[in-house]
């Protein structure tokens, strides 16, 4: 079997809604094989990687506010 070809990573065309999507299916773990197929060929991986370190901040931070509110009751 021969693979897809796919573009180079800088003429990918992903949506940042899609790259969200992706990003998001990836913390919680729950993925399809064939969406994982299609992100790969659609989305540009320095986006993805720039999403995901957001997501994380974005996760620790609003873990220490929780802490944070729920100590000071």
């Amino acid at each position: 079997m021969s693979e897809p070809v796919q573009a180079p990573a800088q003429q990918r065309k992903g949506s940042l809604l899609h790259t969200m999507r992706a990003v998001a299916w990836s913390f919680i773990g729950i993925r399809k094989n064939s969406g994982y197929q299609d992100d790969l060929a659609r989305l540009n991986p320095l986006h993805v990687v720039a999403v995901a370190i957001a997501g994380v901040v974005l996760f620790i931070v609003s873990l220490i506010f929780f802490v944070n509110w729920v100590v000071a009751k």
